[in-house]
């Protein structure tokens, strides 16, 4: 096996192994470390050695005497048992997944979104404290000061490693899903640096999103998420020029999509929208499989996406979409409604300076023939978005109407 195939392996049993543990010994923090000193051993011995003929055992194995030693402080049983690790398999490795149940921990309703969002991806997504701060764009040190909070709360509200039952697991999902969505949402249009995508973090949230898919594949939210990301991811390739400059969906050349996520992901959204119960994450689905479903702009069935985000700003009100239907109401009825629509966003106080709300105020001028307005609102969006792609177009939207 590669090296690369044992990282992608190491990475998908560091929660399976997480949860064994946690499980097991509780003392989440403690347990953590043990499994990245095993993971970490793994890491260095598979390539050379081989893997073992039960890897997930091995590293149960591993990391529960490594916990055991940091326990007990014994440094000498640690190089004793080092040794044979690789040897011995315990007989009672659980053949059951808690990689869910760990999930839920991580989104404890009781930590900030940041927080949940951190931990999220440090224990389940086995990246390191200095990639998840490279992500968001803070100090190594402030992140670990977060995941370490975060870890302290968990272990002061003293939560059971268990699946919540009834309506707080119902509620508690919804909180994972959400989770799920801001670091795909953050991996595939970056908040702020340099580039437009973080495709490590859209690349790790479709995996988390398929994880929990593979033990909830009749949840139709579930569904309808990963079918969302799938349908999004798609057009990846498309959406930047060679240097990396934004370029927006009608521009786009569709036969850089990615056929077989898109394939992929209409199937879900046929199977999501097949249940009793009609929730944000299947309709958002359902409007991403009508653009993929277009193979030009102008083929886009907009009276179709401006019906599902009506429903959608019904059952989930959210002042981003009411700004997207917005732009399929323009597309409907003409730029003019589309303005007025926006306008009913001027006096929400989430949006205030938001640079989407101003660059789709100024692609709407543009369109109405008010170059003066649409030049100045696409300005003061360049001037409101930390992402410098995303400044690059703005800017170069307003050049080319510059009074």
């Amino acid at each position: 096996m590669t090296t690369s195939a044992i990282e992608d392996l190491l990475r998908e049993l560091t929660p399976q192994v997480l949860g064994a543990l946690v499980r097991r010994h509780g003392q989440f923090e403690a347990c953590e470390d043990a499994v990245q000193e095993a993971v970490l051993a793994a890491s260095v011995q598979w390539p050379a050695e081989g893997l073992p003929d039960n890897p997930r055992g091995w590293l149960v194995t591993v990391a529960s005497r490594r916990l055991i030693d940091q326990l007990r402080s014994d440094h000498a049983r640690r190089e004793r048992e080092s040794a044979t690790a690789a040897e011995v398999v315990p007989e009672d490795v659980p053949d059951t997944d808690d990689t869910l149940v760990l999930l839920f921990l991580c989104c404890h309703p009781i930590l900030t979104a940041a927080s949940q969002t951190a931990l999220t991806l440090r224990a389940v997504g086995g990246l390191t404290t200095a990639e998840i701060a490279r992500a968001f764009l803070v100090p190594e040190a402030t992140m670990a000061a977060r995941i370490s909070r975060a870890k302290q709360r968990i272990k002061a509200a003293g939560s059971s490693f268990s699946l919540p039952e009834g309506p707080e697991r119902e509620e508690r999902l919804r909180v994972v899903l959400h989770v799920l969505y801001l670091i795909f949402n953050e991996g595939y249009t970056a908040s702020s640096g340099h580039e437009l995508h973080r495709s490590d973090l859209a690349r790790e949230a479709i995996r988390l999103a398929r994880m929990v898919h593979a033990q909830l594949p009749e949840d139709g939210e579930v569904t309808g998420l990963l079918a969302l990301m799938l349908l999004t991811d798609a057009r990846r390739q498309a959406r930047t020029t060679e240097a990396g400059d934004l370029i927006p969906l009608d521009e786009q050349d569709r036969t850089k999509w990615d056929c077989g996520l898109i394939d992929e992901g209409t199937e879900l959204v046929k199977a999501s929208l097949a249940g009793p119960a009609l929730g944000p994450y299947q309709l958002q689905a359902a409007i991403a499989a009508t653009h993929a479903d277009a193979t030009t702009a102008e083929e886009t069935d907009w009276p179709q996406v401006h019906a599902l985000y009506l429903i959608l700003e019904r059952i989930a009100p959210n002042p981003m979409v009411t700004l997207n239907r917005a732009i399929a109401l323009a597309e409907v009825e003409g730029p003019a409604a589309g303005l007025a629509l926006l306008s009913t966003l001027d006096g929400d106080e989430r949006m205030a300076g938001h640079h989407r709300l101003l660059s789709v105020r100024a692609h709407l001028l543009e369109k109405t023939g008010d170059p003066a307005g649409a030049y100045e609102h696409y300005r003061r969006a360049a001037k409101s978005t930390a992402s410098l792609a995303e400044q690059r177009y703005l800017e170069s939207r307003a050049s080319r109407i510059k009074p």
